[in-house]
């Protein structure tokens, strides 16, 4: 595992969300309030209700990108392996662009956690072609390793997640 997924390891993103795997692609995910979300730091959910500019890179424009975002910490007592609740997906996304270029399968839902601390993850996946992923059944009981089994995804080729709690008035001031 190279020093870019580490953080990912110690979040428990791999493991919990994600096989490990070695980041290839430069990917940044960006809220309204001009902050850049790096591994584990902390949003208030006022901070992201809007949903975030994603910037990927790559080298070569016709390859397409899934941006998936999930919440690992969703509860599901019927099933504790699919317990992810999923916030947004984007398909067909060109290389050296944003996903504002990309396909919208599920549109953006900001995170709203009720009990403690949940870790928001966004995952990039690295399509075989164009129109290749099909839309999940469900936000919720979602299991980003059998969605990219499912699309012929493969490993991800980027990730990053933030973590966010309830917003209390106290907090807010």
């Amino acid at each position: 595992m190279t020093g870019m997924a580490e953080p990912l390891a110690v979040g428990r993103v791999i493991g919990d969300v994600l096989d490990a795997f070695n980041p290839s692609v430069k990917f940044q995910v960006i809220y309204s309030t001009n902050k850049q979300v790096y591994n584990g730091h902390e949003f208030m959910p006022s901070a992201i209700l809007a949903k975030p500019r994603v910037e990927i890179g790559g080298d070569d424009m016709r390859a397409c990108y899934t941006l998936i975002m999930t919440d690992p910490d969703a509860p599901s007592p019927s099933n504790p392996h699919l317990r992810e609740h999923l916030h947004w997906i984007v398909t067909d996304i060109p290389g050296t662009t944003n996903a504002s270029f990309g396909r919208e399968l599920i549109s953006y839902e900001a995170p709203k956690p009720f009990m403690g601390i949940h870790r928001y993850v966004f995952v990039l996946f690295k399509q075989k072609g164009r129109q290749t992923v099909h839309t999940p059944s469900s936000r919720d009981h979602f299991n980003t390793r059998n969605f990219a089994e499912e699309n012929g995804l493969g490993l991800p080729v980027a990730a990053v997640y933030f973590n966010a709690q309830r917003e209390t008035a106290a907090r807010r001031r």
